[in-house]
Protein backbone atom coordinates (compact mmCIF):
# COMPACT_ATOMS: atom_id res chain seq x y z
CA UNK A 1 0.00 0.00 0.00
CA UNK A 2 0.83 3.92 -0.37
CA UNK A 3 1.03 5.34 3.09
CA UNK A 4 2.23 8.38 3.77
CA UNK A 5 3.35 9.88 7.56
CA UNK A 6 3.60 13.22 8.38
CA UNK A 7 6.55 13.53 11.21
CA UNK A 8 10.02 11.82 11.42
CA UNK A 9 9.97 11.80 15.19
CA UNK A 10 10.18 8.52 17.22
CA UNK A 11 6.94 7.85 16.41
CA UNK A 12 6.81 8.80 12.61
CA UNK A 13 10.33 7.66 11.75
CA UNK A 14 9.81 4.19 13.74
CA UNK A 15 6.55 3.55 12.10
CA UNK A 16 7.32 4.59 8.63
CA UNK A 17 10.57 2.48 8.82
CA UNK A 18 8.42 -0.29 9.73
CA UNK A 19 5.44 -0.25 7.35
CA UNK A 20 8.12 0.09 4.75
CA UNK A 21 9.63 -3.46 6.07
CA UNK A 22 5.89 -5.12 5.87
CA UNK A 23 6.85 -4.19 2.01
CA UNK A 24 4.61 -0.93 2.11
CA UNK A 25 5.66 2.14 0.12
CA UNK A 26 6.21 4.98 2.24
CA UNK A 27 6.83 8.39 2.04
CA UNK A 28 7.98 10.27 5.60
CA UNK A 29 7.71 14.22 5.82
CA UNK A 30 8.76 16.56 7.96
CA UNK A 31 8.92 20.23 8.14
CA UNK A 32 12.36 20.18 9.47
CA UNK A 33 14.82 19.99 6.35
CA UNK A 34 17.75 20.05 8.22
CA UNK A 35 16.86 16.64 9.20
CA UNK A 36 15.19 14.93 6.45
CA UNK A 37 18.70 15.88 4.37
CA UNK A 38 20.01 13.66 7.60
CA UNK A 39 17.46 11.27 6.55
CA UNK A 40 18.12 10.45 3.16
CA UNK A 41 22.00 10.41 4.00
CA UNK A 42 21.09 7.35 6.31
CA UNK A 43 21.67 9.43 9.31
CA UNK A 44 18.76 8.90 12.46
CA UNK A 45 18.48 12.10 14.50
CA UNK A 46 17.46 9.65 16.90
CA UNK A 47 18.88 6.99 19.28
CA UNK A 48 16.73 3.81 18.90
CA UNK A 49 18.13 0.16 18.66
CA UNK A 50 17.81 -1.20 15.37
CA UNK A 51 16.31 1.80 13.61
CA UNK A 52 19.51 3.00 11.45
CA UNK A 53 19.23 -0.60 9.68
CA UNK A 54 15.64 -0.67 9.09
CA UNK A 55 15.99 2.67 7.86
CA UNK A 56 18.70 2.39 5.59
CA UNK A 57 17.64 -0.51 3.79
CA UNK A 58 14.16 -0.09 3.44
CA UNK A 59 15.46 3.56 1.65
CA UNK A 60 18.16 1.62 -0.19
CA UNK A 61 15.16 -0.93 -1.66
CA UNK A 62 13.17 2.02 -2.79
CA UNK A 63 10.11 1.71 -0.07
CA UNK A 64 11.27 4.04 1.69
CA UNK A 65 11.33 8.05 0.91
CA UNK A 66 12.06 11.28 2.89
CA UNK A 67 10.80 14.52 1.72
CA UNK A 68 9.62 17.98 3.14
CA UNK A 69 6.90 18.36 0.64
CA UNK A 70 3.26 16.67 1.75
CA UNK A 71 0.93 18.11 -1.36
CA UNK A 72 2.51 15.32 -3.87
CA UNK A 73 2.71 12.19 -1.82
CA UNK A 74 -0.68 12.70 -0.31
CA UNK A 75 -2.33 12.66 -3.63
CA UNK A 76 -1.01 9.00 -4.23
CA UNK A 77 -1.78 8.11 -0.57
CA UNK A 78 -4.28 5.38 0.46
CA UNK A 79 -3.10 6.18 3.95
CA UNK A 80 -1.88 9.09 5.69
CA UNK A 81 -0.62 8.44 9.55
CA UNK A 82 -0.04 11.81 11.38
CA UNK A 83 2.26 11.39 13.71
CA UNK A 84 3.43 14.80 14.92
CA UNK A 85 4.33 16.10 18.46
CA UNK A 86 1.67 16.58 20.94
CA UNK A 87 3.55 18.67 23.67
CA UNK A 88 1.97 20.14 27.28
CA UNK A 89 0.29 23.51 25.83
CA UNK A 90 2.30 26.08 27.60
CA UNK A 91 0.30 27.91 30.94
CA UNK A 92 -2.52 25.00 31.41
CA UNK A 93 -0.87 21.74 30.64
CA UNK A 94 -3.55 20.51 27.84
CA UNK A 95 -2.35 18.96 24.90
CA UNK A 96 -1.01 21.44 22.04
CA UNK A 97 -2.91 20.39 19.24
CA UNK A 98 -1.43 22.93 16.65
CA UNK A 99 0.62 20.65 14.73
CA UNK A 100 -1.98 18.07 14.47
CA UNK A 101 -3.97 20.69 13.10
CA UNK A 102 -2.13 22.00 10.94
CA UNK A 103 -0.97 18.69 9.39
CA UNK A 104 -4.58 18.12 8.60
CA UNK A 105 -5.61 21.13 6.96
CA UNK A 106 -2.75 20.92 4.94
CA UNK A 107 -3.56 16.99 4.02
CA UNK A 108 -7.44 18.01 3.24
CA UNK A 109 -6.00 20.84 0.93
CA UNK A 110 -3.84 18.28 -1.55
CA UNK A 111 -6.49 15.22 -0.94
CA UNK A 112 -8.07 13.79 -4.27
CA UNK A 113 -10.27 10.71 -3.74
CA UNK A 114 -10.83 8.17 -1.10
CA UNK A 115 -8.50 8.57 1.66
CA UNK A 116 -7.72 7.02 5.16
CA UNK A 117 -6.25 9.47 7.81
CA UNK A 118 -4.87 8.35 10.83
CA UNK A 119 -4.12 10.11 14.01
CA UNK A 120 -1.13 8.14 15.23
CA UNK A 121 -0.26 10.80 17.31
CA UNK A 122 -1.64 10.62 21.11
CA UNK A 123 -4.49 13.05 21.25
CA UNK A 124 -7.82 13.89 23.47
CA UNK A 125 -10.50 12.58 22.97
CA UNK A 126 -12.51 14.20 20.55
CA UNK A 127 -9.29 15.06 18.47
CA UNK A 128 -10.36 12.94 15.32
CA UNK A 129 -13.98 14.86 15.63
CA UNK A 130 -12.23 17.99 14.82
CA UNK A 131 -9.80 16.46 12.19
CA UNK A 132 -13.45 15.79 10.52
CA UNK A 133 -14.25 19.12 11.02
CA UNK A 134 -11.63 20.37 9.18
CA UNK A 135 -11.76 18.40 6.16
CA UNK A 136 -15.19 19.17 5.57
CA UNK A 137 -14.08 23.06 6.09
CA UNK A 138 -10.73 23.14 3.53
CA UNK A 139 -12.17 20.62 1.52
CA UNK A 140 -15.92 19.67 1.40
CA UNK A 141 -14.98 17.15 -1.64
CA UNK A 142 -12.87 15.11 -0.11
CA UNK A 143 -14.36 11.58 0.77
CA UNK A 144 -12.15 10.25 4.03
CA UNK A 145 -11.95 8.09 6.97
CA UNK A 146 -10.55 9.57 9.52
CA UNK A 147 -9.11 6.59 12.32
CA UNK A 148 -7.46 6.68 15.38
CA UNK A 149 -4.89 4.46 15.72
CA UNK A 150 -2.56 5.25 18.73
CA UNK A 151 0.98 3.32 19.08
CA UNK A 152 2.25 1.78 22.55
CA UNK A 153 5.85 1.90 21.90
CA UNK A 154 8.42 1.84 24.65
CA UNK A 155 11.24 3.99 23.86
CA UNK A 156 14.59 1.52 23.37
CA UNK A 157 12.41 -0.93 22.35
CA UNK A 158 10.10 1.08 19.78
CA UNK A 159 10.93 -1.21 16.73
CA UNK A 160 10.36 -4.32 18.49
CA UNK A 161 7.31 -3.28 20.21
CA UNK A 162 5.76 -1.79 16.76
CA UNK A 163 6.55 -5.77 14.98
CA UNK A 164 5.34 -7.78 17.90
CA UNK A 165 2.64 -5.65 19.38
CA UNK A 166 0.30 -6.43 22.77
CA UNK A 167 -2.20 -5.30 20.62
CA UNK A 168 -3.22 -2.72 17.90
CA UNK A 169 -6.14 -0.42 18.49
CA UNK A 170 -8.19 1.05 15.87
CA UNK A 171 -10.89 3.42 16.54
CA UNK A 172 -13.62 3.75 13.79
CA UNK A 173 -17.13 3.07 12.59
CA UNK A 174 -16.19 3.44 8.83
CA UNK A 175 -15.69 -0.25 7.15
CA UNK A 176 -13.36 1.47 4.36
CA UNK A 177 -11.45 2.53 6.91
CA UNK A 178 -11.46 -0.60 8.78
CA UNK A 179 -10.55 -2.50 5.81
CA UNK A 180 -7.65 -0.11 5.15
CA UNK A 181 -6.08 -0.66 8.40
CA UNK A 182 -6.79 -4.21 8.41
CA UNK A 183 -4.58 -4.48 4.88
CA UNK A 184 -1.71 -2.41 6.61
CA UNK A 185 -1.49 -4.69 9.40
CA UNK A 186 -1.97 -7.60 8.11
CA UNK A 187 1.71 -8.69 7.88
CA UNK A 188 1.28 -8.86 11.68
CA UNK A 189 -1.26 -11.74 11.52
CA UNK A 190 1.70 -14.23 11.27
CA UNK A 191 2.87 -12.85 14.72
CA UNK A 192 -1.06 -13.25 15.63
CA UNK A 193 -1.13 -9.99 16.56
CA UNK A 194 -4.47 -8.83 17.95
CA UNK A 195 -6.47 -6.23 16.07
CA UNK A 196 -8.77 -4.70 18.45
CA UNK A 197 -11.76 -2.28 16.77
CA UNK A 198 -13.44 -0.14 18.77
CA UNK A 199 -15.44 3.36 17.76
CA UNK A 200 -13.06 6.31 17.51
CA UNK A 201 -13.48 7.94 20.89
CA UNK A 202 -12.33 4.74 22.67
CA UNK A 203 -9.46 4.32 20.98
CA UNK A 204 -8.23 7.90 21.81
CA UNK A 205 -8.92 7.22 25.30
CA UNK A 206 -7.40 3.85 25.60
CA UNK A 207 -3.83 5.59 25.00
CA UNK A 208 -4.33 7.76 27.47
CA UNK A 209 -5.91 5.40 30.24
CA UNK A 210 -2.92 3.18 29.48
CA UNK A 211 -0.10 5.44 30.33
CA UNK A 212 -2.30 6.91 33.21
CA UNK A 213 -2.28 3.13 34.38
CA UNK A 214 1.06 2.53 34.29
CA UNK A 215 2.13 6.19 35.86
CA UNK A 216 0.03 5.11 38.86
CA UNK A 217 1.93 1.71 39.31
CA UNK A 218 5.14 3.57 39.07
CA UNK A 219 4.01 6.32 41.61
CA UNK A 220 2.63 3.48 43.38
CA UNK A 221 5.53 1.77 44.33
CA UNK A 222 7.55 4.78 44.74
CA UNK A 223 5.44 5.24 47.33
CA UNK A 224 5.44 1.84 49.25
CA UNK A 225 9.28 1.92 49.16
CA UNK A 226 9.70 5.15 51.07
CA UNK A 227 7.47 3.65 53.63
CA UNK A 228 9.66 0.15 52.93
CA UNK A 229 12.94 2.25 53.80
CA UNK A 230 11.08 3.54 57.31
CA UNK A 231 9.72 -0.13 58.47
CA UNK A 232 13.26 -2.13 57.00
CA UNK A 233 10.93 -3.69 54.09
CA UNK A 234 12.60 -4.41 51.12
CA UNK A 235 10.51 -2.85 48.78
CA UNK A 236 12.26 -5.29 45.54
CA UNK A 237 10.84 -8.28 47.51
CA UNK A 238 7.56 -6.32 47.94
CA UNK A 239 7.08 -5.96 44.60
CA UNK A 240 7.95 -9.13 43.34
CA UNK A 241 5.72 -10.79 45.66
CA UNK A 242 2.34 -8.85 44.41
CA UNK A 243 3.46 -8.66 40.69
CA UNK A 244 3.45 -12.42 41.17
CA UNK A 245 -0.42 -12.07 41.58
CA UNK A 246 -1.68 -11.90 37.68
CA UNK A 247 -3.81 -9.40 38.66
CA UNK A 248 -1.42 -7.30 39.09
CA UNK A 249 1.83 -8.10 36.89
CA UNK A 250 5.54 -7.66 37.62
CA UNK A 251 5.75 -5.19 34.80
CA UNK A 252 6.42 -0.83 35.64
CA UNK A 253 6.59 -2.20 39.75
CA UNK A 254 10.48 -1.09 40.04
CA UNK A 255 11.20 1.84 42.36
CA UNK A 256 13.16 4.39 41.58
CA UNK A 257 13.37 8.93 41.00
CA UNK A 258 9.96 9.06 39.60
CA UNK A 259 8.84 8.43 35.75
CA UNK A 260 9.46 10.83 33.39
CA UNK A 261 10.07 10.63 29.35
CA UNK A 262 8.32 12.02 26.58
CA UNK A 263 4.60 10.40 27.22
CA UNK A 264 3.55 9.49 30.87
CA UNK A 265 3.76 13.25 32.30
CA UNK A 266 2.47 14.99 29.30
CA UNK A 267 -0.22 12.68 29.22
CA UNK A 268 -1.12 12.64 32.59
CA UNK A 269 -1.56 16.36 32.68
CA UNK A 270 -3.65 16.19 29.42
CA UNK A 271 -5.87 13.53 30.66
CA UNK A 272 -6.60 15.69 34.04
CA UNK A 273 -7.82 18.13 32.36
CA UNK A 274 -9.93 16.52 29.28
CA UNK A 275 -11.41 15.18 32.70
CA UNK A 276 -11.86 18.58 34.47
CA UNK A 277 -13.12 19.97 31.34
CA UNK A 278 -16.06 17.07 31.21
CA UNK A 279 -16.54 17.46 34.91
CA UNK A 280 -15.30 13.99 35.58
CA UNK A 281 -12.20 15.06 37.57
CA UNK A 282 -9.54 11.46 37.93
CA UNK A 283 -8.36 12.37 41.61
CA UNK A 284 -6.08 9.31 41.44
CA UNK A 285 -3.77 10.72 38.70
CA UNK A 286 -3.85 14.18 39.96
CA UNK A 287 -2.21 12.78 42.97
CA UNK A 288 -0.10 10.79 40.79
CA UNK A 289 1.39 13.33 39.10
CA UNK A 290 1.90 16.32 42.40
CA UNK A 291 3.64 13.22 43.96
CA UNK A 292 5.97 12.20 41.00
CA UNK A 293 6.08 15.97 40.25
CA UNK A 294 7.75 16.27 43.91
CA UNK A 295 9.57 13.19 43.78
CA UNK A 296 12.03 13.82 41.82
CA UNK A 297 13.56 16.97 43.32
CA UNK A 298 13.37 15.25 46.68
CA UNK A 299 15.79 12.61 45.30
CA UNK A 300 18.46 15.09 46.05
CA UNK A 301 17.81 15.14 50.07
CA UNK A 302 18.42 11.00 49.48
CA UNK A 303 21.97 12.29 47.91
CA UNK A 304 22.43 14.67 51.11
CA UNK A 305 21.86 12.58 53.64
CA UNK A 306 25.38 11.05 54.41
CA UNK A 307 26.71 14.37 54.31
CA UNK A 308 24.13 15.84 57.17
CA UNK A 309 22.10 17.32 54.49
CA UNK A 310 25.07 19.64 53.35
CA UNK A 311 26.14 19.47 49.89
CA UNK A 312 28.19 22.99 49.71
CA UNK A 313 31.40 22.31 48.20
CA UNK A 314 31.06 18.78 47.47
CA UNK A 315 31.33 17.24 43.99
CA UNK A 316 28.44 15.05 43.07
CA UNK A 317 28.62 12.31 39.84
CA UNK A 318 25.79 11.26 38.36
CA UNK A 319 25.27 8.15 35.99
CA UNK A 320 22.61 8.20 33.71
CA UNK A 321 20.93 11.37 32.46
CA UNK A 322 18.34 9.91 30.23
CA UNK A 323 14.86 9.41 31.69
CA UNK A 324 15.19 5.89 30.78
CA UNK A 325 17.95 3.53 29.20
CA UNK A 326 18.85 3.16 24.91
CA UNK A 327 17.34 6.11 24.57
CA UNK A 328 18.72 9.42 23.89
CA UNK A 329 15.61 11.09 25.16
CA UNK A 330 16.28 14.25 27.99
CA UNK A 331 12.44 15.13 27.98
CA UNK A 332 11.36 15.10 31.49
CA UNK A 333 14.00 13.13 32.57
CA UNK A 334 14.26 12.96 36.29
CA UNK A 335 17.97 14.19 36.24
CA UNK A 336 16.96 17.36 35.44
CA UNK A 337 15.44 18.00 38.29
CA UNK A 338 17.64 16.18 40.33
CA UNK A 339 20.44 18.12 39.46
CA UNK A 340 18.66 21.55 40.16
CA UNK A 341 18.20 20.60 43.37
CA UNK A 342 21.73 19.29 44.28
CA UNK A 343 23.26 22.65 42.69
CA UNK A 344 20.84 24.60 44.90
CA UNK A 345 22.23 22.65 47.80
CA UNK A 346 25.91 23.92 46.67
CA UNK A 347 27.13 20.96 45.03
CA UNK A 348 29.15 20.45 41.99
CA UNK A 349 27.49 18.04 39.52
CA UNK A 350 30.15 16.13 37.03
CA UNK A 351 28.06 13.66 35.07
CA UNK A 352 28.31 10.92 32.40
CA UNK A 353 25.57 9.26 30.17
CA UNK A 354 26.13 6.75 27.06
CA UNK A 355 24.22 8.71 24.69
CA UNK A 356 22.21 11.64 25.99
CA UNK A 357 25.11 13.95 27.25
CA UNK A 358 25.05 15.49 23.74
CA UNK A 359 20.75 16.48 24.26
CA UNK A 360 21.98 16.80 28.10
CA UNK A 361 24.01 19.94 26.82
CA UNK A 362 21.38 21.95 25.63
CA UNK A 363 19.15 21.39 28.78
CA UNK A 364 22.33 21.44 31.55
CA UNK A 365 24.95 23.69 30.14
CA UNK A 366 26.52 24.38 33.28
CA UNK A 367 27.21 21.11 34.48
CA UNK A 368 30.98 19.12 34.15
CA UNK A 369 30.50 16.28 31.43
CA UNK A 370 32.92 13.28 31.03
CA UNK A 371 33.72 10.61 28.94
CA UNK A 372 33.44 7.33 31.07
CA UNK A 373 32.11 6.65 34.59
CA UNK A 374 35.42 6.75 36.38
CA UNK A 375 36.38 9.78 35.06
CA UNK A 376 32.96 11.12 36.18
CA UNK A 377 33.68 9.51 39.90
CA UNK A 378 36.84 10.71 40.05
CA UNK A 379 37.54 12.96 42.98
CA UNK A 380 33.63 12.83 43.70
CA UNK A 381 32.20 12.93 47.53
CA UNK A 382 29.20 10.92 46.58
CA UNK A 383 28.40 8.95 42.90
CA UNK A 384 24.53 8.76 42.14
CA UNK A 385 23.16 5.89 39.86
CA UNK A 386 20.33 7.86 38.00
CA UNK A 387 19.60 5.89 35.08
CA UNK A 388 20.25 1.99 34.96
CA UNK A 389 21.89 1.67 31.67
CA UNK A 390 23.56 -1.65 31.33
CA UNK A 391 26.91 -0.34 31.46
CA UNK A 392 26.70 0.80 34.85
CA UNK A 393 25.63 -2.93 36.29
CA UNK A 394 28.57 -4.52 36.35
CA UNK A 395 31.42 -1.21 37.28
CA UNK A 396 34.74 -1.98 38.92
CA UNK A 397 34.16 -1.38 42.59
CA UNK A 398 37.43 -1.63 43.45
CA UNK A 399 38.58 1.25 40.95
CA UNK A 400 35.54 3.46 41.72
CA UNK A 401 36.41 3.44 45.30
CA UNK A 402 40.06 4.45 44.26
CA UNK A 403 39.05 7.28 41.96
CA UNK A 404 36.21 8.83 44.68
CA UNK A 405 37.15 10.72 47.12
CA UNK A 406 34.85 9.07 49.42
CA UNK A 407 33.04 5.99 48.63
CA UNK A 408 29.46 7.25 49.06
CA UNK A 409 27.36 5.72 46.52
CA UNK A 410 23.28 6.43 45.84
CA UNK A 411 21.41 3.85 44.16
CA UNK A 412 18.10 5.58 42.78
CA UNK A 413 17.63 1.92 40.57
CA UNK A 414 18.66 -0.80 43.00
CA UNK A 415 21.22 -1.90 40.76
CA UNK A 416 23.81 -3.01 43.30
CA UNK A 417 23.33 -5.69 46.17
CA UNK A 418 23.73 -3.53 49.23
CA UNK A 419 25.79 -5.96 51.07
CA UNK A 420 28.47 -6.38 47.98
CA UNK A 421 28.86 -2.43 48.80
CA UNK A 422 28.88 -2.50 52.11
CA UNK A 423 31.48 -5.44 52.14
CA UNK A 424 33.75 -3.32 49.73
CA UNK A 425 33.84 -0.33 51.83
CA UNK A 426 31.05 2.09 50.65
CA UNK A 427 29.09 3.91 52.12
CA UNK A 428 25.66 3.09 50.10
CA UNK A 429 22.06 4.05 49.56
CA UNK A 430 19.05 2.75 47.30
CA UNK A 431 16.01 3.17 47.01
CA UNK A 432 12.73 1.11 49.42
CA UNK A 433 15.60 -0.75 51.33
CA UNK A 434 18.02 -0.77 54.05
CA UNK A 435 20.78 1.64 54.27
Amino acid sequence: MRIVVVGTGYVGLVSGACFADFGHHVTCVDKDEAKISSLMRGEIPIFEPDLERLVQSNARAGRLLFTTDLAGPVVDAEAIFIAVGTPSRRGDGHADLSYVYAASREIAEAARGFVVVVTKSTVPVGTGDEVERIFTQVNPSADVSVVSNPEFLREGAAVRDFKHPDRIVVGTNDERGRKVMGEIYRPLYLNQAPIMYTSRRSAELIKYAANAFLATKITFINEIADLAEKVGANVQEIARGIGMDNRIGSKFLHAGPGFGGSCFPKDARALIKTAQDYDAPLRILEVVSSVNDTRKRAMARKVAAPFGGNLRSKTIAVLGLTFKPNTDDMREAPSIPLITALQDMGATVRAFDPVGMELARTEMPDIQYSADPYECAYGADALVIVTEWEQFRALDLDRLKREMARPVVVDLRNVYDPNELTERGFLYQSIGRAS
